[in-house]
């Protein structure tokens, strides 16, 4: 089956989880569900995200795990966490319903919490900011408010005539 293909089938297969779409990745498809990357399609193969408690039914099922060699021959084999489901899952949703579940579990499992937002810097000093202000003024306008607007003289030091 063709990539578009697949993905297309994958996405009715994941449906009754939630909203399915596939984006294409890496020369493949990343398959969501609920914006959840829970499997994608490398090499006409669906691989679905495992975790530590998932894993061995896949194993079971006589899943095989998606590895890849790196760009060094003498670095190792890289193995991920993404398994293939058995081969009848893919036949229906409700056959894919379970194995498509255990990588919904695995995928929220993965998923880092949100990071808390940073904390906005004061950008005034300790003594700017216990000084009272009157609303609206700060030391930066306060300044220029106080000097009268003066138009700079020439350097000649000879007045200026209207005539050019």
């Amino acid at each position: 089956m063709a990539h578009e293909a697949l993905a297309e089938h994958c996405i009715e297969l994941f449906s009754p989880l939630g909203h399915a779409h596939a984006k294409r990745m890496f020369g493949g498809h990343g398959l969501y569900v609920d914006e959840l990357c829970i499997a994608f399609i490398v090499e006409g193969r669906l691989f679905l995200k495992t975790s530590e408690t998932t894993r061995q039914r896949f194993i079971d099922a006589g899943g095989q795990p998606f590895a890849y060699q790196q760009s060094s021959a003498r670095k190792p084999t890289v193995v991920t966490s993404y398994w293939t489901p058995p081969a009848e899952a893919l036949e229906s949703p409700a056959l894919m319903l379970p194995w498509a579940r255990l990588a919904m579990e695995a995928a929220l499992a993965a998923r880092k919490p949100p990071k808390a937002p940073r904390a906005i810097k004061s950008t005034q000093s300790a003594t700017a900011s216990d000084k009272p202000r009157k609303s609206g003024v700060t030391a930066k306008n306060t300044a220029s408010q106080s000097k009268p607007a003066t138009r700079p003289q020439p350097k000649t030091g000879t007045p200026r005539s209207g005539k050019r």
